[in-house]
This record gives structure tokens, C-alpha cells and sequence, in this order.
């Protein structure tokens, strides 16, 4: 029943935290990166998990945090995003990644459209004094890519076998 517990609710609270602590600050956490993973290898104790179907889960992770350090060695999306990535790619194993990736290109290009739709419009006086606000309303900013990533990995999650009635 604990093991119940946590698997409904350790992952997505994870994931809500790692979306408001973008939106807001425009950075991830490593401590949070590190909390998924640890949690996943904690779940995979509890559950039983075994040792081939963990390999392919890290193997997941491995492969996205490879080809996500590449697009951060390039510029293209930030580390907080990157490590992100993989610590939710290591979740979701192979069965869930294209799912997942999937997910986070449509939410984190319809963000992309609406940041950019955002950003052309004026500012409410009331609005301009969140200092959150500003920073995403500002042309040239990033992306608060996090939003797309833990939607796309709330989107998956309930399909995948460390929900209660999909047991692993």
C-alpha cells in the first residue's frame, strides 16, 4: 500500500515541481534531477524490478542524456532540461520514450508558440511587476522547456507499469 502511495504520488509531484520551478526561475535543479533518479532506483527495489529490464531502463536514460548533451553543447535547450530528460527517460525505459518524446515536442512547441504570441503583446501594469512575468515576456528569452518535459511526462506516466493497476 506505501509502495502504492509513492508511485502515485512521488513522480508527479516531481514533475509539477520541476514545471513551476521553471516557469518561475527559468532553471531546474540538479537536486531535482537527482531526486527522480533516485526515487526510480528506490521504486525499482520495492517493486522487484529486475536486473534486465533496470539495464534497460538506464540504458533509456543514458541514450537521452547522450543526444540531450549534444543539443546543450550546441545551444539549443539548457542543462536543467537536459538532465531532466533523461532522469524521466530513465522512468519510462524504452516501452514509454517515444511516447514521451513525442509528448514533449507538441507541448514544448505549442509553449514555443505561445511564448513567442506572449511576447509580442504589451504588458498589463499589473502584470509588469512580477518579476517571473517579465522574464518570460522578455523577447530573446529562453524557453521554459520544464513545462513541456512534465507534461509530456504526466501525459505518459498513468500508461506505464509503476501505475497501481498496471503493476511492473
Amino acid at each position: 500500500m506505501v509502495t502504492d502511495v509513492i508511485r502515485l504520488f512521488l513522480f508527479p509531484a516531481l514533475m509539477a515541481f520541476a514545471a513551476s520551478s521553471d516557469l518561475f526561475t527559468m532553471t531546474i535543479s540538479n537536486r531535482l534531477s537527482l531526486a527522480l533518479t533516485g526515487a526510480f532506483f528506490l521504486l525499482t527495489i520495492v517493486t522487484g524490478m529486475s536486473l534486465g529490464a533496470i539495464g534497460m531502463h538506464l540504458a533509456a536514460g543514458a541514450l537521452v542524456l547522450t543526444v540531450c548533451f549534444f543539443f546543450f553543447s550546441m545551444g539549443w535547450i539548457g542543462g536543467g532540461d537536459a538532465k531532466l530528460a533523461a532522469a524521466t527517460a530513465l522512468w519510462f525505459g524504452f516501452d514509454y520514450l517515444m511516447d514521451y518524446l513525442v509528448y514533449a515536442s507538441l507541448f514544448g512547441g505549442v509553449l514555443t508558440l505561445a511564448l513567442i504570441q506572449f511576447r509580442k503583446l504589451p504588458l498589463p501594469a499589473v502584470l509588469a511587476r512580477q518579476t517571473w512575468i517579465l522574464r518570460l515576456h522578455e523577447h530573446g528569452a529562453g524557453i521554459p522547456y520544464g513545462i513541456a518535459l512534465a507534461a509530456a511526462a504526466l501525459a505518459v506516466y498513468p500508461h506505464t507499469g509503476w501505475m497501481p493497476a498496471t503493476r511492473i
